[in-house]
Order: C-alpha cells, then structure tokens, then sequence
C-alpha cells in the first residue's frame, strides 16, 4: 500500500475525500476504544461535506496520503502554533504505514519551521504509537462533543526526542 502512496499537500478537490476519511476512521477506527454514542458525536463534530473540508484547508496546512487518485488520508498542522490538529487514514488500510509517514512529514515540517516542541491532542488509540515513538506524555483529558465526553491524552515532541 505505501509503495503505490503518493504524500503531498491537500487540494480542494481532497475535500471530499477527507470527510468520509473523517468520518470512517471515527466510526469504524475508534470502535475498540470508543462508545457509539462517544463516536457519533466525535463525528457530527465536524460536518461530512467538502466544503466544510475546503474551509479547514485554509486554516489548517494539509499533508494527504493519495491512493489511486483518493485521499486515504491526511494530517493537519496548525503552523502558528506548532500543532497537529488531525490525523486520520482510512481505516481498511491503518497499520501499512500510511499514518506514520503522514506524521512524520507533518512533524518535520512543524520543526524545519521553527518549532522546537510539536504537541498533539491524540486519541485514545493514537496515543500508544506516538508514546513507543518518542512522544511524551503530558496530560489525559476530556473534551466533550454533543453531551458526550471523549478521553484524549496531550503528548509533545520535542526536537531532541529520537523518534
């Protein structure tokens, strides 16, 4: 799958892409950590149409996996604060690489801009992987969606982390 994945930053015919990357990856992706009802609310939290996907491009750089001419997922950086906002890949295909390449682009690019700490607010099946990767642990908390609360832990990277 990664040899025939192509990395590069989004454009808005992505859009409709990452809405149902979106979508898929909260509802069938986070099934093993997450509640239906904590999932459909994480997932009415941003709406599943391209142009609320288009808007976040200009907000947000981009970083998107293409497959075979679709998004199949993506990463985005909110550059003024040293962040990733999002990550997310379509979930028939989590554990080839797709996600951990899409990070690790988006990670130098936060750093190769300046930022000396890069922080993420990781959910709860994202976590592990980024802490086995050098990622520190800072804080768990909850965020609520629709009356729903949902766990996530804040990691940081630190330039001087080995990853």
């Amino acid at each position: 799958m990664l040899e025939r994945t192509r990395f590069r930053e989004a454009l808005p015919r992505d859009a409709a892409d990452q809405a149902e990357v979106f979508h898929h990856a909260v509802m069938e992706g986070a099934s093993s950590r997450y509640t239906l009802s904590q999932r459909e609310a994480w997932s009415a939290a941003l709406p599943r149409t391209a142009e609320a996907w288009m808007a976040r491009q200009t907000l947000y750089p981009t970083l998107v996996a293409e497959c075979d001419g679709h998004c199949v997922g993506f990463c985005e950086r909110d550059a003024n604060d040293g962040r990733i906002e999002t990550l997310y890949v379509w979930p028939a295909i989590t554990r080839q690489g797709v996600g951990s390449r899409l990070l690790e682009l988006s990670l130098e690019a936060l750093l190769d801009a300046g930022h000396s700490r890069v922080l993420i607010d990781a959910s709860l099946m994202l976590a592990p992987a980024l802490e086995s990767r050098g990622w520190t642990r800072l804080a768990e908390e909850t965020v609520e969606r629709f009356g729903e609360s949902l766990p996530r832990v804040r990691l940081a990277f630190s330039r001087s982390d080995t990853p």
